[in-house]
């Protein structure tokens, strides 16, 4: 599995069986035991926590438009459907907003995520200071003040600016370089085009659904029936994918995705029969 998905869902599962302590509800069980089935979920949830924060930027564009798809062209068909009008129209509806949702999703997730790397970009440490520390005309005092800036203490930043001033005067400028730390926020970011095209992608994976009846030749209630049957499985399949990702209970978040894209569906087809129409 590992091999195939990736470590990521190995970790997951494994942080959810470590969850599910058998020690927790048995009478017998040592709070020895118990201690260290929490140390070994914590390890499990610490190995993962890495591969959670890169995968968090594209996942969460994925299951948006994939959920969106799903809800969107669901509700989409079945409010027009409600109406009475002809199926090839409700077919033609489906597809148009398929494609004009797939767009949109992706052009908004690549603005998006494109400005927010610009917006940490330009927050990112420069090392120009450190460069340039052996001209300095004065003393290290106003060095210490870039490292305050980026959060280091009052004595912590004036004993680095003095080490760097003095190097940079002896004429080691690679040891004056270097920013304080590591930045990881364009990994949990995502990248903008990784993000765009699975947006449109899963968006359309997920719009394709609720049409299949009717691309089918299928009509009226036999085709909203089979569309809630499709759509159905697969909210039940990404609420459960993302339990597993996310270490919760898989059952709870698919259920959880099924009322709230069944809601949305009810909602406008309850408006389609209210504002019914005769077309042929």
């Amino acid at each position: 599995m590992a091999g195939r998905f990736g470590s990521i869902f190995v970790l997951a599962l494994a942080q959810s069986a470590e969850a599910r302590s058998p020690y927790d509800a048995e009478k017998f069980a040592t709070p020895a035991m118990r201690a260290d089935e929490k140390v070994h979920h914590e390890v499990v949830r610490g190995l993962a926590a890495r591969g959670r924060r890169r995968l968090s930027g594209s996942f969460r564009a994925a299951v948006f438009g994939a959920n969106d798809g799903l809800v969107s062209n669901l509700a989409l068909v079945l409010g027009i459907g409600a109406t009475g009008v002809s199926s090839g129209l409700v077919l033609f509806s489906g597809i148009a907003g398929l494609l004009a949702g797939a767009l949109s999703m992706g052009a908004g997730e690549f603005v998006s995520v494109r400005s927010q790397r610009e917006l940490l970009a330009s927050t990112e440490e420069s090392g120009d200071a450190d460069a340039t520390a052996g001209d300095l005309d004065i003393d290290a005092n106003e060095l210490a003040l870039v490292y305050r800036a980026r959060g280091m203490s009052q004595d912590e930043s004036l004993l680095r600016a003095q080490r760097v001033v003095r190097a940079a005067r002896a004429g080691i400028r690679s040891g004056a370089t270097g920013p304080i730390g590591v930045r990881t926020d364009h990994d949990i970011v995502g990248s903008d085009w990784t993000a765009a095209i699975s947006s449109f992608l899963l968006f359309a994976s997920g719009a394709i659904v609720p049409v299949l009846p009717w691309i089918f030749g299928l009509s009226g209630i036999t085709a909203i029936a089979l569309a809630l049957i499709l759509v159905g499985v697969a909210l039940l399949c990404t609420g459960a994918m993302v339990g597993i990702l996310s270490g919760g209970p898989p059952l709870k978040r698919a259920l959880r995705q099924l009322a709230i894209g069944f809601s949305a569906a009810a909602i406008t087809y309850g408006l389609g029969l209210l504002f019914g129409v005769g077309v042929v």
